[in-house]
């Protein structure tokens, strides 16, 4: 992978993480965690117990992959920097330019990446 690709896709991930923060800023009104902010929409007297546990759960779970994303890109971005960008994680080879051009963050190439979504199971 050539320096100008590598820029294009450092480009696409920096991107990627503006538009997360500014979604997390827009649907939080600022630096407030999803948690809270969900505190202040739900929880009145009205609503049953069952549809604030839930929603709770909606926000953990959302605010959960929004780190996950935010730690995968910023994990790239050190491998770029480190000059190990496009090699497998877990392996050392080459991971497929296609695949980085759809996903600049992924860590892995794809057999690596289904043995490790085989070995972890089915999410509970």
């Amino acid at each position: 992978m050539d320096k100008t690709q590598v820029a294009s896709l450092r480009q696409q991930l920096l991107d990627h993480k503006a538009g997360i923060l500014a979604q997390i800023a827009q649907q939080r009104g600022g630096n407030v965690g999803r948690v809270e902010a969900a505190a202040e929409h739900f929880g009145h007297a009205e609503d049953s117990r069952a549809q604030v546990a839930s929603e709770r759960s909606l926000e953990f779970a959302i605010e959960e992959h929004e780190s996950a994303q935010l730690n995968a890109i910023a994990s790239a971005l050190e491998r770029m920097d480190a000059g190990t960008y496009g090699e497998c994680t877990a392996c050392g080879q080459d991971i497929a330019p296609a695949r980085l051009q759809a996903t600049p963050e992924v860590a892995r190439c794809l057999p690596c990446q289904e043995a490790a979504e085989r070995h972890a199971g089915p999410a509970k």
